[in-house]
């Protein structure tokens, strides 16, 4: 059973916003799996009466919030609004119009019930039990909409610009939604398409009006969304700052094309049995799948919640909070891995070698860690500063801390050299704290050269990947860990 949040934005809709919202409640009772429902009506700064009709609708009737704002804003800023308040598990859209039927909403509410979904559209287009017959040209400008969205997102829906939408709450809080008016469902629609989210359609009914009886959408509205479709087919826009500071992290994890590049350096060496610590939202998961068994793991509950809804139709992939530091995250995990993948992750840590303790009760004896850790230290600027990194590793630094907590070395090797020179100018030169979305898209489009040059550079890497195998020993704290420990400080502090 989930939660369901309906946000209604209005504008000047005296005349049918009484009776919209009296059927949202009536059809509430008959939504299955829906164990509670908040009407949220944003009033988008009406100049017709709306204002004061909701005022008295809401003052009767405690199931419906009221939001106000004080100047019209447009559609999109009116649902922005909404969600910030939504305190549902699901939310939905949905118009004050009477042209929808508030009843399919609990059609949108199966497919995550059942099959995982993020995202779930009702679509006008699909066989459904009515329609109202209207505008011919209307209904061409919206499928030919429809038809480029698709293409510059290479989904295929039928019905992009429908006003239902349900949403998963923390993947539509996670978005940041610029637009302010209609091309909501451009945006939209292009970002979850980027986040490669499980999005499903369901059939549903549509009563249409005419421009006599208040229809708002029209032509400019259209090439509006055509402009949408290609400013948001270029730029990467995709997470909202979170507490975690995750944003560049979400810029880098666009670069599809290196993240293969990594997945394919560190695939031979990984096993059929893993643990993934830090797998984010699965970029390189999806890369290293499938496998006899894989739990990928996180500490941010957004991260989780997007992985656990990827395992549908995965019966191997399992999905679990583990804090590299601490040992009671390893606990439930003793000796059942043949591999423990570790990208991006040891840098970050207070205490590399606890975490690396922890590493070694996970591992089955002889099973493999394999590590990938940001290279030298002389390269540490304010790029590593927003990443939140403790240290930038030496070879003579990660050997030791390998050593120290029973890691024998099996390979270790650099890796990409190539963009070694734009971190150094971005991050020490220009002192700058995130990469441009330009430059990031350029970097990607240009790895598949990248990684034929990459050996042939003369400087070492920007980063590093070991491989290491468990030693037969169990780790114990020793005056070797001591020295490891002395060794990081010191290069910390440099």
């Amino acid at each position: 059973m989930l939660s369901l949040s309906v946000v209604i934005p209005v504008y000047n809709e005296r005349y049918l916003v009484r009776e919209s919202i009296r059927r949202v409640l009536a059809a509430a009772a008959g939504w299955e799996g829906v164990s509670a429902v908040e009407v949220l009506v944003v009033e988008d700064g009406s100049t017709d009466g709306t204002r004061e009709i909701l005022r008295e609708f809401a003052a009767s009737e405690p199931r419906i919030a009221l939001i106000e704002h004080e100047r019209n804003q447009g559609k999109g800023a009116a649902v922005r609004t909404g969600i910030a308040a939504a305190q549902g598990d699901l939310i939905v859209f949905h118009d004050a119009d009477l042209e929808y039927d508030p009843r399919d909403i609990g059609r949108l509410v199966k497919p995550f019930l059942e099959d995982g979904a993020d995202v779930v559209y009702g679509s006008r287009f699909s066989a459904s039990e009515r329609r109202r017959v209207l505008y011919y040209r209307h209904t061409l400008g919206n499928k030919l909409i429809t038809f480029l969205s698709d293409l510059a997102t290479d989904l295929n829906l039928t019905d992009v610009e429908t006003c239902y939408k349900m949403f998963r709450a923390t993947l539509l809080k996670s978005l940041p939604i610029r637009s302010n008016d209609f091309r909501l469902e451009i945006e939209v629609t292009a970002k979850i398409a980027k986040r490669q989210c499980r999005i499903f359609e369901v059939p549903i009914s549509y009563v249409g009006r005419t421009y006599r009886e208040g229809k708002k959408i029209g032509w400019r509205d259209g090439f509006r969304a055509l402009a949408a479709i290609f400013k948001y087919w270029v730029v990467d826009d995709l997470y909202a700052d979170d507490p975690w500071g995750g944003a560049i992290l979400h810029n880098l994890e666009r670069a599809q094309r290196f993240n293969r590049w990594m997945a394919d350096a560190v695939r031979p060496f990984v096993g059929g049995r893993v643990l993934e610590i830090g797998a984010g939202i699965g970029n390189l998961t999806n890369w290293l799948l499938p496998r006899e068994r894989y739990v990928a793991s996180d500490i941010n509950p957004h991260y989780l919640h997007y992985l656990r809804n990827g395992t549908v139709a995965k019966p191997y992939l399992e999905v679990a909070r583990v804090d590299l530091e601490d040992p009671a995250s390893f606990a439930q995990f003793a000796g059942q891995f043949d591999t423990v993948v570790c990208l991006n992750v040891l840098e970050h840590v207070r205490d590399p070698l606890q975490s690396l303790r922890n590493v070694h009760t996970a591992l089955a004896p002889g099973g493999r860690l394999v590590l990938y850790v940001p290279q030298g230290p002389r390269l540490y600027s304010t790029l590593d500063e927003a990443l939140a990194h403790r240290v930038r590793y030496d070879r003579e630094m990660l050997l030791g801390e390998l050593a120290a907590t029973g890691f024998e070395l099996e390979r270790w090797e650099q890796f990409n050299r190539a963009s070694v020179p734009a971190w150094w100018v971005n991050g020490k030169v220009l002192r700058r704290r995130n990469f441009s979305r330009v430059q990031l898209k350029g970097f990607d489009w240009l790895v598949p050269l990248l990684r034929r040059v990459d050996r042939w550079l003369p400087w070492p890497g920007l980063g590093m990947i070991a491989v290491a195998r468990r030693g037969e020993g169990s780790p114990s704290g020793t005056a070797t860990d001591r020295a490891a420990e002395l060794a990081t400080a010191e290069r910390t502090a440099r």
